[in-house]
């Protein structure tokens, strides 16, 4: 299948750090289609070596196992070529048709990796140029919008330019191998179906941790936040993966009405819990590895008085029959202590113990997302206290190492999805409806932040965040997976 893949903001971050790399891996595993070509555009007056040399130089700097050979990288470089675009001049998408039109290919991916302020512009000229064809596929990164208002003004503008199905928003996080192995754990296997429900789970726990601060990024992150950047989309697309129902087959549509639904049972928000279930932080100056690290304000491009926060930690219900009166909470955060990404799915005691153990929240399982990939079941299993001459219970961990059991060589998430986007497959990808609903319950506590003069709580860098987090779960009984 022959392929044009238009990449605006080819010479961006985005580019090399990810998408290149992943078209790169692509090639290397010979999964990329034959007959393709990858056009770079950017307002850099660069000529297609040039713009060769430039990946080149890029690729130098990812880790050593990616990094290619002179002559694989050679024979990649043939499929590249580059582009010199205004986005906002009519005459460049013209000269843009030129070059698409010198090949008459099976699909043309417009892959946007742009601000977000530029998908409205870019989507018009494109139709304006006559390549928004039935062949034409957009991809959109995100954030996509602020606020529900300019969700909807992008996505809008999007469907009066392509169908539905031509779009394909990404959220990386969709790509990894373990969010996969999450839909293959609910739907693949009968073993956990009977207990994944309010009678058997006393809560459910997603955290996305990160070690780093803002790094180069703070004037980007100053707009946006750990809410927009985080929760809005990987977090809650996880909710609804671990929350949704089994779909009647594994259709797009069908996976993504049953994801659409979780976010329309989400418990509405009011003044209380506004106040109580929503906590909020920003990092201050702290420790890391042995290392000094300043404080989010003293970062590059941040307000010295700023109020955007790095840390978010919530709590919401799933009002349906299934999942009535379960808490879901959901923590993730910059210069926390560890990078960590999982769901730890907590079941509810037994209802008559007949052994004399205190162990609290013994019966769990930990699905974990990065930095390891793999499952943990943890029990109680019948020890021996030789002290006593007595059994006793102890806590045993099964572990399941999804990277040793298939190897280190899968699929990255950029990888994935790019190869889905070239054969059209959907089911990996956010639809309109399900985004505009995770705006809309997003969007309260935005408000809410809006009024409330304390801004966020400082934590040290390094440690799990603000300890009113600790607080908030501990008013249900409860306490985060790392402090049981």
């Amino acid at each position: 299948m022959s392929f044009d893949l238009v990449l605006f903001g080819g010479t961006g971050d985005l580019a090399w750090r990810k998408l290149m790399p992943a078209l790169f891996q692509a090639f290397r595993h010979g999964t990329l289609p034959e007959g393709g070509r990858i056009i770079g555009v950017g307002r850099d007056d660069l000529s297609a070596d040039q713009y060769r040399a430039l990946i080149r130089s890029r690729f130098d700097q990812v880790d050593l196992d990616k990094r290619p050979s002179m002559e694989e990288f050679t024979r990649f470089a043939a499929l590249l070529d580059f582009v010199r675009m205004d986005l906002s001049q009519t005459a460049d998408y013209a000269r843009l048709a030129q070059t698409l039109n010198q090949r008459q290919t099976d699909t043309v991916v417009m892959y946007v990796a742009t601000a977000p302020s530029l998908f409205t512009t870019v989507c018009e000229q494109l139709a304006a140029a006559g390549l928004n064809t039935a062949k034409t596929r957009v991809v959109l990164e995100k954030p996509l919008g602020h606020d529900l208002a300019s969700n909807r003004a992008i996505n809008d503008t999007v469907r009066r330019v392509f169908g539905e199905k031509q779009v394909f928003r990404i959220d990386h996080y969709l790509g990894k191998p373990a969010v996969q192995n999450l839909f293959a754990l609910r739907f693949g296997n009968a073993l956990f179906e009977p207990l994944w429900r309010r009678e058997h789970i006393a809560n459910i726990q997603i955290t996305i941790a990160e070690e780093l601060g803002v790094e180069k990024r703070g004037a980007f992150y100053e707009t946006t936040g750990a809410l927009r950047d985080m929760v809005q989309n990987h977090a809650l697309q996880l909710l609804c993966a671990i929350g949704m129902e089994p779909p009647i087959n594994s259709h797009a549509d069908a996976i993504r009405d049953e994801k659409l639904k979780v976010l329309r049972s989400l418990k509405p928000w009011t003044a209380e819990t506004l106040s109580q279930d929503v906590i909020r932080g920003q990092y201050a100056a702290g420790n890391m590895a042995g290392n000094a690290v300043a404080a989010y304000r003293d970062e590059l491009g941040v307000n010295p008085a700023s109020h955007t926060e790095t840390f978010v930690a919530l709590r919401t219900e799933i009002s349906n029959w299934r999942w009535a009166g379960v808490p879901f909470y959901i923590r993730t955060g910059k210069r926390l202590a560890g990078r960590d990404a999982r769901i730890v799915v907590n079941f509810r005691p037994t209802p008559h113990a007949i052994f004399n153990s205190q162990l609290g929240m013994a019966n769990r399982l930990v699905i974990n997302l990065q930095p390891k990939d793999g499952l943990e079941l943890h029990l109680l299993a019948q020890g021996q206290d030789n002290r006593r001459n007595a059994s006793t219970l102890a806590p045993v961990q099964l572990d399941l190492d999804f990277d040793k059991r298939f190897g280190s060589g899968r699929v990255g998430a950029y990888e994935r999805l790019l190869l889905d986007v070239i054969d059209g497959r959907l089911n990996l990808f956010v639809r309109s409806d399900e985004q505009e609903e995770a705006w809309r319950w997003v969007e309260p506590i935005l408000n809410y932040w809006k009024n409330d003069s304390q801004g966020p709580r400082p934590y040290a860098a390094g440690t799990w965040g603000p300890s009113a987090s600790s607080a908030m779960i501990a008013r249900d009984g409860f306490c985060w997976a790392e402090e049981s």
